[in-house]
């Protein structure tokens, strides 16, 4: 994409009511001109407008929750400079674990029932669950908590390294599934070394041939340029998952990207637009990293047409209370899912 043009107010009125009706696919090309959309403007308040009426038709006006809970804590094998758990990082302080008991487990999957959320993901830090004596464990895990009745189990081990691993975890109960490319296959390489965009995308084969869901979005802010951010969500059209959160990094100190600066506020809104009217009909979620990125412009990520937030509590850092977002959905006119209901299956 070398020639970068912009896009009237008009031409995108007229683009993403098209989008809205379903009778036209945003092109990359398109989706490249509208991320250089200036801040402010009438292109701007039109693209807005636009990704609000697209998940209004194609979506719907109901917001999903989705909480996490770090099942297994520090320790991990990989080098992502995004990190905070990657090995050699030692600048992060946080409780570190093994395997979480199923009792604190369940105790963990009722708070966030309390908080809202439908499911609640177990992530592990680790490179993959394997099988033998570990994948056991899990899936004796999983077993127990989706027996509790009230919250979905879903899981972000890593990477899977055949289809039987993947098809146990699925007969353990496991609906959906968290594996995030996390950028540009051309920018991946600049992220981690440890393992490749290849293996993900592998994994990602299991996941969906098991028949669980797919959750799978990534990080912007890294050091991506724009050419890459579009790039990454023609990869997320081309695996269709169900749910696609989007993280804005964080540079924690200690990670490999800590001298990185939070993403611009507004290019951050401008983002989440696009990428909404490139994915019109997939469930998009803000997801770790929205405090540092919008401080107290935090309500504002609805404008953008997303409709799905993770509520609570991250891996190794704070989130924002489910309370605040429960107002903010109530702000901009929408409602809460029933149940809670994250959205992914």
């Amino acid at each position: 994409m070398d020639t970068v043009c912009s896009m009237t107010a008009e031409e995108i009125n007229a683009l993403t009511a098209d989008i809205a009706r379903g009778t036209v696919e945003m092109s990359a090309a398109q989706a490249r001109m509208l991320l250089d959309v200036e801040a402010g403007t009438e292109a701007a308040a039109a693209l807005f407008a636009g990704a609000q009426k697209i998940r209004a038709e194609r979506i719907g006006t109901n917001v999903h929750f989705c909480s996490i809970l770090n099942a297994k804590s520090g320790g991990c094998s990989e080098n992502c400079s995004y990190c905070s758990q990657a090995s050699g990082v030692d600048g992060v302080d946080y409780d570190k674990y093994s395997w979480m008991d199923d009792e604190d487990i369940v105790t963990a999957a009722d708070s966030a029932h309390e908080n809202g959320a439908n499911a609640l993901g177990l992530v592990a830090a680790w490179k993959g669950v394997k099988e033998g004596r570990q994948l056991d464990m899990v899936c004796e895990s999983l077993k127990t908590l989706t027996k509790n009745g009230e919250i979905r189990a879903d899981v972000n081990l890593g990477l899977l390294d055949s289809q039987n691993t993947a098809n146990r975890l699925q007969e353990a109960g496991v609906a959906v599934y968290g594996h995030n490319l996390e950028t540009a296959k051309s920018f991946f390489d600049q992220t981690c070394s440890s393992h490749s965009f290849e293996e993900r995308m592998q994994t990602i084969g299991y996941i969906k041939e098991s028949g669980m869901g797919l959750c799978s979005g990534g990080i912007v802010g890294m050091g991506e340029d724009k050419d890459q951010r579009i790039e990454f969500a023609e990869q997320l059209r081309y695996i269709e998952p169900q749910m696609i959160p989007i993280n804005f990094l964080n540079p924690l100190e200690g990670t490999g990207l800590e001298g990185k600066e939070p993403m611009d506020t507004d290019e951050a809104l401008i983002t989440l637009a696009v990428y909404r009217c490139f994915l019109p009909d997939r469930n998009i979620m803000v997801a770790g990293g929205k405090e540092v990125t919008f401080g107290d412009r935090l309500g504002e990520v609805f404008v953008t047409g997303i409709n799905s937030v993770m509520v609570g509590n991250y891996l190794t850092t704070l989130g924002t209370a489910p309370d605040f977002w429960k107002q903010a959905v109530a702000d901009a006119g929408l409602t809460v899912a029933c149940g809670g209901d994250c959205g992914c299956k």
